[in-house]
């Protein structure tokens, strides 16, 4: 069979064209996505990273709030407003590390009682047999978009001295406690009531951070309990809401199989359904930690860290500092601080979740090849 040489000449010649063609699209469409993106990467780089970069620049400075924070007069301190914070003795570390505990116990108390109301809650909802579920799953989630002013001035007047809960305490025989005045921790209080009125001295001697492990020991304050429960009753319904698409989304088949295994309703829920929550889980706790450390408008609005400062966040100690004491590298410390346990907390979450998917990926790889280790 004959091959045409000019045939086979031309065909080295044409590939190359249709490359370059292809590559001229490629670029195209590179340089067109760029320009897409180019807006928005300049309106976060202009109000995001860049303010970023300049609070930075504050916390290693004395800055007093006067003037610009970029002049040759205004002292640099480099990392002295955060040494402050962890080794010198003194009130900048004593309100710190104050603050930091009362968050410890707000955290504590606050995710795991947000996340159990919340699942409960959409466990409600999406109950077959409730009627009136839009009211129902409207009713739960109105706290949520609501003013959190609003719904924390609400909070002063049921929670006053005379308020509707000293009231209803009242109705059973209790005394109800001065919410807002009464600086003593829970845990002090029940200690208290079991007898043990002083402290033991080994307690008092000495402790972490300038705190008396006494101190650490404290639990939250009473007013700290008024906010921890206008807070989860505030927030649970919309992770709620996160809850309920998870459960919608779980195949009715498995329910219906395990009842026809023989499995009764706490079974179902804890080996079917709460595995499938997993995912929804995570990503509620990893929200609701991260919500905990930024805690300030109610703070704000009902105590300012008063009685005696047991429920100072470092939140509202960094805009204290700053713009009441007009301590503005300090005030910028603590926020980037803060800013570092964030990230610290949703690396943890990253991590979690990628051993959790690495190890579902090693079980479907053992069972696609059953004879494999």
């Amino acid at each position: 069979m004959a091959i045409d040489a000019s045939a086979v000449s031309a065909t080295p010649s044409a590939a190359p064209s249709g490359s370059r063609r292809r590559g001229g699209v490629r670029g195209n469409e590179n340089l067109a996505g760029w320009l897409f993106v180019a807006p928005v990467v300049a309106i976060l780089g202009l109000f995001l990273l860049l303010p970023i970069l300049m609070a930075f620049w504050v916390s290693l400075t004395g800055w007093n709030g006067q003037g610009s924070p970029f002049t040759s007069g205004v002292p640099f301190v480099g990392t002295d407003n955060y040494t402050r914070l962890f080794t010198e003795e003194g009130l900048a570390r004593r309100d710190f590390m104050t603050s930091i505990r009362n968050n410890l116990y707000y955290v504590a108390i606050v995710v795991p009682a947000q996340t159990a109301l919340a699942l409960g809650l959409a466990l409600v909802v999406n109950n077959r047999m409730l009627r009136g579920k839009t009211f129902f799953r409207s009713a739960f989630y109105f706290p949520s978009v609501t003013s959190s002013v609003a719904i924390s001035v609400v909070f002063l007047f049921l929670f006053a001295n005379s308020g509707a809960v000293n009231a209803l305490l009242g109705a059973f025989g209790i005394d109800g406690p001065q919410w807002f005045a009464d600086a003593r921790g829970v845990l002090h209080i029940l200690l208290g009531a079991a007898g043990v009125d002083q402290p033991p001295a080994a307690l008092t001697d000495g402790g972490p951070f300038g705190l008396t492990w006494w101190d650490w020991l404290s639990g939250p304050s009473v007013a700290m309990v008024s906010i921890i429960t206008l807070v989860v009753w505030t927030t649970s319904g919309t992770f709620m809401l996160m809850y309920l698409a998870a459960l919608q989304n779980v195949p009715v088949t498995l329910d219906e199989a395990s009842t026809l295994d023989g499995a009764s309703r706490w079974q179902r829920f804890r080996y079917v359904t709460l595995p499938l929550l997993k995912p929804t889980t995570f990503l509620v706790v990893t929200l609701g930690l991260i919500g905990t450390w930024q805690v300030f408008d109610q703070v704000y609005v009902m105590s300012q860290g008063d009685p005696a400062k047991t429920t100072l966040t470092p939140a509202y100690l960094s805009y204290r500092t700053a713009f009441r004491d007009f301590e503005y590298g300090s005030g910028a410390a603590i926020s980037f601080v803060l800013f570092l346990i964030i990230i610290v907390l949703t690396l943890g979450q990253r991590w979690l979740m990628r051993d959790r998917d690495r190890t579902g990926r090693r079980s479907w790889r053992r069972r696609r090849v059953p004879g494999r280790s």
